[in-house]
C-alpha cells in the first residue's frame, strides 16, 4: 500500500506541475496589456509602462512562471491585478460556499444513486425498468432547463425555498440548509443518474459471474454473498464514476451559482475570468486541480482498499 500511495502521490506532483505550466503560458500568451486595462485607455505610455514593470509582466513568459512558482510553493499566490486583494484571501472567502454545495451534492449522489443501482440490479423487473428511464432521462434533460424548473415550482409556486442567496451555516444551519437545497438538487440529478446506472450494472455483472454462482451452490447465505462479495465488488466501478462526478461538479457550478446567486467560486471564476486577472484565474485553476488531485487519490485509495489486486496496477 505504501508503494501505491507513492506513485500516485508522484504522479499527481507532476500533474499539478505540468497544469500549472500549461496554464500560465495560455494566460501569459493571451497578448493583454495588463497596464492599459488597469490604467485606462486614457493614461500615457510611460505610465503604462511603470505598471506592467510594477506587476512584473514586463518579463519573459518563463521568468514570471519562475516568480510565480516560487511563491506559491511558499503558499503566497500573489494578489489580484484589479483589486489588489491576496488571491488565497480572495478564494478562502468563496471557497467554503462551492465546498459546501460540491460535498452536500456528492453525498446525496453517493447514497441515493448506490441505493438505486443496487436495488434496480438486485430486484431487477419493474423497478430495474424505472430506473433505467430515469438514468437516461437524468442525462438527457438540460442541467439549466432543470434548474429554472426546480426553482419554478419549489421557489416560485410553493415557497419552499428561497431562489437565490446563501445563508452561512455559521449564521444560521436551518437558513444554510434551506439556500444550499435547491442548488444541490438541481446538480444531483445527474449525477444521481450516473452512479445508479453504474451500480445496477455492475451488480449484475458481478452477480452472474462464474465465483458468485458457485458461492451459491456451496449453500452460503444470500445475504452474505450479496454484502461481501456482490457489492463489494460491484462498489469499485461506482467509486471511480463518483469521483469523475465529483470533478464534474466543478464545471456544474458555475452556472448553478450563477442562477441562484451564490457567492462561490463558480460566480468568482466567471468574474475574474473576464476580467483577465491572472493571479485569480492561476489561484482558481491550482485549487480545482488539487481538487482533482485529492479526489483521485482518494478513489485510487477506495479501490485499493476494495480490490487488492488493483493495488500493483
Amino acid at each position: 500500500m505504501v508503494i501505491f500511495l507513492a506513485r500516485r502521490i508522484g504522479a499527481s506532483i507532476v500533474l499539478l506541475f505540468v497544469t500549472s505550466l500549461v496554464t500560465f503560458l495560455l494566460l501569459s500568451l493571451s497578448g493583454q496589456d495588463v497596464g492599459r486595462q488597469l490604467l485606462g485607455l486614457n493614461a500615457s505610455q510611460a505610465a503604462i509602462d511603470a505598471k506592467n514593470a510594477a506587476l512584473g509582466v514586463d518579463r519573459p513568459i518563463l521568468v514570471q512562471y519562475g516568480d510565480w512558482l516560487t511563491r506559491a510553493l511558499r503558499g503566497d499566490l500573489g494578489r489580484s491585478w484589479f483589486s489588489s486583494e491576496y488571491v488565497t484571501t480572495a478564494i478562502a472567502g468563496r471557497l467554503p460556499v462551492t465546498l459546501s454545495l460540491m460535498v452536500g451534492v456528492t453525498l446525496v449522489t453517493a447514497v441515493v444513486g448506490y441505493l438505486l443501482g443496487v436495488w434496480a440490479g438486485i430486484r431487477r423487473g419493474a423497478v430495474d425498468r424505472f430506473v433505467q428511464i430515469f438514468s437516461v432521462a437524468g442525462y438527457a434533460l438540460p442541467g439549466f432547463l432543470v434548474t429554472i424548473v426546480i426553482v419554478i415550482v419549489f421557489a416560485v409556486q410553493l415557497r419552499w425555498f428561497p431562489a437565490i442567496g446563501y445563508i452561512p451555516i455559521t449564521q444560521s444551519f436551518s437558513g444554510w440548509l434551506s439556500t444550499i437545497t435547491l442548488p444541490a438538487i438541481s446538480l444531483s440529478i445527474a449525477a444521481v443518474a450516473g452512479i445508479a446506472q453504474q451500480v445496477r450494472s455492475s451488480v449484475i455483472e458481478v452477480a452472474r459471474s462464474d465465483y458468485i454462482r458457485t458461492l451459491a451452490t456451496r449453500g452460503l447465505p444470500h445475504r452474505n454473498i450479496l454484502f461481501r462479495h456482490v457489492l463489494r465488488n460491484a462498489s469499485a466501478p461506482a467509486l471511480t464514476v463518483l469521483g469523475m462526478q465529483f470533478v464534474g461538479l466543478l464545471g456544474g457550478a458555475v452556472i448553478v451559482e450563477q442562477i441562484f446567486g451564490l457567492p462561490g467560486i463558480g460566480s468568482m471564476a466567471i468574474q475574474y475570468t473576464t476580467q483577465g486577472d491572472i493571479p485569480i484565474i492561476m489561484g482558481l485553476v491550482m485549487l480545482s486541480a488539487i481538487g482533482v488531485v485529492i479526489v483521485n487519490l482518494l478513489v485510487d485509495l477506495g479501490i485499493g482498499w476494495l480490490l487488492p489486486k488493483a493495488r500493483t496496477s
